[in-house]
């Protein structure tokens, strides 16, 4: 079963390839995806990665430690509530 990891206080410089090596290391990433602004296109400093192995590990491993000089926060991604449409 595959676990979803939330990462946040990432650095404006990561992407998804860099995002995905970074976890890489510690088990089988399924997807890496850095969350943009719609409009600007820049990061908005968070993002999530899928893991088929290794997520707890990568939760110890990663949690606190320095990546292109911020200290990251990752845990295990929330279930998305559903929103309410406005219209």
């Amino acid at each position: 079963m595959s676990k979803n990891l939330y990462v946040g206080n990432l650095s404006f410089d990561v992407n998804d390839e860099s995002l995905r090596g970074l976890f890489a290391q510690h088990g089988e990433v399924d997807s890496a995806r850095v969350i943009t602004d719609r409009e600007s296109g820049r990061s908005r400093g968070f993002g999530f990665v899928e893991m088929v192995s290794g997520g707890n590990e990568a939760i110890s491993a990663l949690d606190g430690k320095e990546f292109e000089g911020r200290a990251l926060k990752v845990n295990e991604a929330k279930p998305r509530e559903p929103r309410n449409n406005r219209w």
